[in-house]
């Protein structure tokens, strides 16, 4: 059963941002002791419940991600997607503190080095997804994602003129009892883990009714050292 801990009541911004901080750092390096082995088995759960929650995707565009610094493996997902109709896409950082672009990506595909050395595709088509599984460092039982601080989804989601369906994937050791959400904080509409499917709040509408402007926290720079 996913653990969301108690956590004290409402912050002020410069606490949220010093707390979110610091729960970035001990997230990622749990997630980092994970055995591979375990990493594997519990990336293939998350990719049969995804299967479950989304169901045919053929026709569909589905925005997914390349993983990073211990995130669920998604990759053969994206392939056998693929392979039954769908399209997927890879989010490329255009600039700092501008939406993300989704590119198509096929099996085979030439990557590049992007933002964090992130492979991109270098010759896929801009296009906006259908339904976008963005990866979780952290998640709360109201589904508001905690990323790495950079505010690219939220900007992302809230510049889409009809939102997608949005989808948070990560492993269920990464659930805190809030994120202590923000204004310009947009909850994903479940969160998969290798233990099932937390619904959330936000359903499909057409058009978007995020008006606000996305703010980013500040950058945790969470490349490996060397």
């Amino acid at each position: 059963m996913t653990d969301f801990s108690i956590e004290p009541g409402p912050l002020d911004r410069a606490a949220v941002m010093n707390w979110r901080k610091a729960e970035r750092l001990r997230i990622i390096a749990e997630r980092l002791s994970l055995p591979a082995v375990d990493r594997r088995r519990h990336s293939a759960a998350i990719a049969r419940h995804l299967s479950d929650v989304l169901g045919d995707l053929r026709g569909r565009t589905v925005g997914v991600y390349w993983p990073f610094r211990g995130e669920p493996n998604l990759r053969p997902w994206m392939e056998q997607i693929h392979a039954a109709g769908a399209q997927c896409a890879l989010p490329v950082v255009v600039e700092r503190h501008a939406p993300l672009a989704f590119r198509t990506w096929q099996p085979g595909a030439l990557m590049v080095a992007g933002i964090w050395n992130i492979p991109v595709p270098a010759d896929g088509i801009d296009t906006q997804p259908d339904i976008v599984v963005s990866p979780v460092v952290g998640f709360d039982r109201a589904c508001y994602r905690l990323g790495y601080g950079g505010g690219f989804y939220d900007r992302t989601l809230a510049a889409m003129a009809c939102l997608p369906t949005v989808i948070g994937v990560g492993f269920a050791m990464s659930a805190v009892a809030t994120i202590h959400p923000l204004p310009h904080d947009i909850p994903m509409q479940f969160i998969v883990t290798e233990q099932g499917c937390i619904p959330g709040p936000l359903r499909p509408v057409q058009g978007n009714p995020i008006a606000a402007a996305a703010v980013p926290d500040p950058v945790v720079d969470v490349r490996p050292r060397n």
